[in-house]
């Protein structure tokens, strides 16, 4: 019984969760404004078209080269850097939005357990077959049945999913549909990757693994959208350069600086291009030459909130950060929607040790945790301020909002204990340290990670 434990528990392990396969599952989700208002205004008409409010649905950035896009319980979708950098047109992204947008509406993922549960009787039953084949003196037969245990209940999970997945795109094509958009760049994007389906499970890219294609579907969804009155709508040159510009940012960040100047070499004098190279000498500590490479881009757009917040970066990081402050206000005056924005403003003026700076801080750090209250690095920016202004309790009750926010509960249990300590009894920040240690104790899981932790530290 040991063993089949084993082989269910990896077999839910590669399906719970989003379906996240591989290296995917260790990437790190990053942070961009120019990225994440790019991601929203795509998906903004399809959410409302979906029924959906689109404050309420969650859009994260995984930095990972790998092709794939998810959701989660709780509204959430993430889009791998990798999918944004294949995506040919807006369009091609517009729809694989839509379609992940499907999942969320139709309630995929409240079904997805009764999927697993299915799919968990074929393992069980080979898995018996293969322990009475042992039994009987057949260990080649039990090796056999033992083996492709898994992936029975595989199958099983995927003529389930293959049925949402053809599901989703019908409902994706609706969305377009009505927002005046075409389906085409969906289909598209799959027929470019249409390849996979006949490659080795190795070999395919994560997003057809969790979406599995089949000339069926594809023909199913060519029907619907090419009967769109919308089809043949292309991007905008405004839309199109938009990707270009997030693109370019993408590559700039997470390639070596030496490979984007390969790929974007100096005789191409778009602006993607100059971006992308002013980021990579950015990324070279090349900051002389970043800076010059920055002004280049004002020329072109100094109405850019992007470029005064990537200057204002490189200032900060220099050393200097009294100077990136009017780099980082501006890009806020251009956009002040954004809370990364806002964050990387307070970030400065907190660090210049200003008393009026301070306080400038302190309102923009409350706007950020106003909208993204689970934003860790925005409660450690505070607990700096308080910790800088002589508040010492509300630090010490920042720092547990921090910790809590990252799921460090222990930490998060210490601070918020000495935050009661110190701070007013009774009062709306006393009540928070102390809604913070009621939840910690009330909650199982949180309290058995707590242990583990301890022990964890005391073996160390």
């Amino acid at each position: 019984m040991r063993q089949i434990a084993i082989v269910i528990t990896l077999f839910f392990g590669l399906t719970v969760g989003g379906l996240v396969f591989g290296s995917a599952a260790s990437a790190q989700t990053i942070r961009d404004a120019e990225i994440e208002s790019a991601l929203r205004e795509y998906a903004h008409p399809i959410l409302l078209a979906a029924g959906l409010n689109p404050p309420d649905v969650g859009i994260h950035v995984i930095g990972s080269r790998e092709i794939n896009a998810f959701v989660t319980r709780g509204q959430n979708m993430f889009y791998h850097t990798g999918l944004i950098l294949q995506a040919e047109t807006p369009n091609e992204l517009i729809g694989v939005i839509a379609h992940e947008t499907a999942h969320i509406s139709s309630g995929h993922l409240a079904r997805q357990s009764d999927a697993i549960s299915k799919a968990s009787r074929p393992i069980l039953l080979t898995m018996g077959l293969g322990i009475l084949a042992a039994v009987a003196g057949e260990p080649q037969a039990a090796a056999a049945l033992l083996g492709s245990a898994q992936q029975f209940g595989v199958l099983t999970f995927f003529v389930h999913t293959r049925i949402q997945e053809a599901s989703a795109d019908q409902a994706a094509a609706k969305f377009l549909e009505a927002t005046g958009q075409s389906g085409g760049g969906l289909l598209k994007f799959y027929e470019r990757f249409s390849f996979q389906e006949i490659m080795s499970g190795a070999k395919r890219f994560p997003y057809f693994r969790t979406h599995p294609l089949s000339s069926q579907r594809l023909d199913s969804l060519a029907d619907e959208v090419r009967a769109s009155t919308y089809f043949d709508i292309p991007d905008s040159d405004e839309r199109i350069f938009q990707l270009k510009m997030i693109q370019a940012k993408i590559i700039g960040f997470l390639d070596p600086p030496q490979q984007v100047f390969n790929l974007y070499p100096e005789t191409d004098q778009s602006l993607p291009a100059k971006y992308a190279r002013a980021i990579a000498h950015y990324q070279a500590a090349s900051t002389k030459i970043a800076l010059e490479k920055i002004q280049e881009l004002f020329l072109a757009q100094p109405q850019n909130p992007y470029f005064n917040e990537l200057y204002g970066q490189v200032l900060f990081e220099s050393g200097r950060a009294e100077e990136s402050i009017i780099y980082h206000q501006k890009a806020v005056d251009l956009a002040p929607n954004a809370p990364l924005l806002h964050l990387n403003l307070a970030k400065s003026l907190i660090a210049t040790n200003n008393i009026e700076n301070l306080e400038k801080a302190r309102s923009h750090a409350n706007y950020v945790l106003q909208v993204e209250p689970g934003n860790a690095f925005a409660w450690y920016q505070l607990s700096l301020l308080h910790e800088k202004t002589g508040e010492i309790g509300l630090a010490k009750l920042a720092t547990a909002e921090q910790a809590y926010a990252m799921h460090d509960f222990l930490r998060a249990q210490g601070f918020a204990q000495r935050a009661k300590q110190d701070l007013e009894p009774n009062t709306p920040q006393w009540r928070r340290a102390n809604d913070i240690l009621l939840v910690i104790a009330a909650d199982p899981q949180i309290r058995r990670f707590i242990q583990e932790s301890r022990r964890r530290s005391q073996r160390r």
